[in-house]
C-alpha cells in the first residue's frame, strides 16, 4: 500500500484537505509506513485511496499515545478514541436539547 510520492509533495481532496501518503504520514507522526498499513488494515483509519488526511494523522498520533501511556493495544487506544468522541457528541447534543428547553419554557 505504500506510494512512491516524496515528503514534499502536496496533494489535495476534492473537498479541501490537504492529503499526506503513508511516508508522510509515518514521518509526520513518527512512526513506519508498515505501522501506517497496520493502522488501515485495522479499519482504524480510513484512506482516501492511498493517502491520508489531516484527522487521520492526528488519530495515530492520539492511539499511540494510548499505547504508550496506558498500554492499551491498537484496537483498544482507537475504542477509547471513539467512546471519547461519542460521549463529546453526545453530550453536545444534550447541551442543545437543554438549551432548547429552555427557551420554550
Amino acid at each position: 500500500m505504500t506510494t512512491s510520492m516524496g515528503l514534499s509533495r502536496v496533494v489535495w481532496s476534492n473537498g479541501g484537505d490537504r492529503l499526506y501518503s503513508f511516508e508522510q504520514a509515518a514521518y509526520f507522526t513518527q512512526t513506519s509506513v508498515p505501522l501506517i498499513e497496520q493502522f488501515v488494515t485495522l479499519g482504524l483509519v480510513e484512506p482516501t485511496g492511498t493517502m491520508l488526511r489531516r484527522q487521520d494523522l492526528v488519530r495515530v498520533v492520539q492511539i499511540q499515545r494510548l499505547r504508550r501511556d496506558l498500554g492499551l493495544n491498537l484496537v483498544g487506544a482507537a475504542m477509547v478514541l471513539d467512546m471519547a468522541a461519542e460521549i463529546a457528541q453526545l453530550k453536545a447534543q444534550l447541551r442543545v436539547y437543554q438549551t432548547d428547553l429552555r427557551t420554550r419554557n
